[in-house]
């Protein structure tokens, strides 16, 4: 029965994308999608978002972060785990995402005909049980580019960062206090697994409903301005850049899922099907396994190490490396 659904839903998008003349094409409206009156707190795309906007604010203070101490290194550590803690960074990503496709009223207004054509609750259907759907609808391929530059911009700034972190792991071998033995081990592993309990910061000061109406934005790194360049690696560094002739092929469910979460709020539905459907598109399993494996990286890299310096590497390779990759809109990189 949902096949067929599907089936019918792509071919009459299709349809009217080929045979309807210009007097019988619906009139696009070309409002963004509002949010509801309730507090951000309430919606759970927009807190999300707002803890992505966060995470990059927290990267921004960590990029200009001058590392002095063990205790810098600590901070920059105990801020990022946070936020790969639980689902957190995965939901907030997938969010954001979500919201920049929201900013193709086209997109939308399609989604809207096709939600008032069939009812709300069978395009709920067919976006909840098939992310992939989402991409038949016509202008998608404007929105899912939209999304992918942005993620691809977000994810060249992680890992450019891990590429700072790592470039000071060298450097800091120079340093008397880095070159101290570490006797915090168990102190730091105690700080990273407490995580899960810390509330992630927000982005609400910047990230606020009038923001998503009025702003055109892109990637959330963009969002905050960096103050200097990033420092060369050392020539015995190996290259982090990625092979440029390894085929990149966005993974459409993923990329779907957003596309999904944004359908979903254009159809305006808030019944608690909608709003579970919602959450269930929040959640990546590969990327959210990903994530988790960069969090048990960092603690045993965190435990193997010897000196203080060393933790600048497992802050470079896992909490940042490792993290961007996960955070890629192909599921070769995520795996």
């Amino acid at each position: 029965m949902l096949n067929a659904l599907l089936s019918t839903l792509v071919l009459v998008t299709a349809v009217q994308d080929t045979n309807s003349t210009a007097s019988e094409q619906p009139v696009l409206r070309l409002d963004a999608v509002q949010a509801s009156d309730t507090e951000m707190n309430d919606d759970i795309v927009l807190r999300s978002a707002s803890q992505y906007a966060g995470f990059h604010r927290t990267l921004g203070n960590i990029r200009d972060r001058e590392i002095t101490s063990g205790d810098v290194l600590d901070q920059s550590m105990d801020e990022l785990s946070v936020y790969l803690a639980r689902e957190r960074l995965v939901r907030a990503w997938l969010a954001y995402s979500s919201l920049i496709a929201e900013q193709h009223p086209q997109f939308l207004d399609d989604v809207r005909d096709v939600a008032d054509y069939y009812g709300r609750d069978a395009a709920i259907a067919a976006l909840a049980n098939d992310p992939a759907y989402a991409g038949a609808f016509r202008y998608a391929d404007q929105a899912s580019e939209s999304v992918l530059e942005a993620i691809d911009e977000d994810s060249d700034q992680i890992r450019n960062l891990g590429e700072q972190y790592r470039s000071a792991a060298y450097n800091l071998q120079n340093e008397r206090w880095a070159n101290a033995i570490a006797r915090d081990r168990q102190n730091r592993l105690a700080a990273l697994r407490a995580a899960d309990d810390i509330a992630a910061p927000l982005a609400g000061d910047l990230f606020t409903t009038s923001f998503i109406d009025e702003t055109d934005f892109g990637a959330a790194s963009s969002l905050f301005q960096n103050t200097g360049p990033l420092p060369r690696l050392p020539a015995s560094t190996p290259d982090l850049t990625l092979n440029a002739d390894v085929p990149y092929e966005p993974d459409r469910v993923r990329v779907g899922r957003i596309l999904s979460i944004a359908a979903m709020r254009a159809i305006g539905d808030d019944t608690r099907y909608s709003e579970e459907s919602i959450q269930n598109l929040l959640a990546d399993p590969l990327a959210q396994r990903c994530i988790s494996w960069a969090r048990i990286n960092l603690a045993q890299c965190v435990a193997a190490a010897h000196f203080e310096y060393e933790d600048s590497f497992c802050i470079a390779q896992h909490a940042l490396i490792e993290v961007s990759n996960c955070l890629e809109a192909a599921q070769d990189r995520a795996n």
